[in-house]
């Protein structure tokens, strides 16, 4: 009996334990993605409330340890659902004629 390790006839194929989870696709994180860009489009505020409170959960449940690479990071996430909550809720913030519906620099 051959005592070396490269021998080809002492293969065997790699299982994992079965209490290991397989890696998968962060799904809420590319949920709250997708729903913070609709936000931005549509400038919809009650719809930029429910993206945040994703985009934090998906940040507070990250597992670094199982990140693929290239994937979307909660960070960018919660980053994203910010600027969605404050491009909604802008249009509240500025001066704008009654009549036209114009921005209005001076009274």
């Amino acid at each position: 009996m051959s005592t070396d390790a490269r021998d080809s006839t002492r293969e065997t194929k790699l299982t994992l334990p079965k209490t290991w989870h397989a890696e998968s696709a962060d799904t809420m994180g590319s949920m709250g993605m997708f729903l913070a860009g609709l936000v931005l489009v549509s400038r919809n505020r009650y719809l930029a409330w429910p993206v945040a409170l994703l985009a934090l959960s998906s940040f507070m449940n990250q597992h670094p340890i199982r990140t693929k690479e290239g994937g979307s990071t909660p960070w960018t996430a919660v980053m994203t659902a910010t600027f969605a909550l404050l491009v909604s809720h802008s249009a509240m913030f500025t001066f704008t004629d009654p009549k036209t519906g114009a921005l209005k620099f001076s009274s």
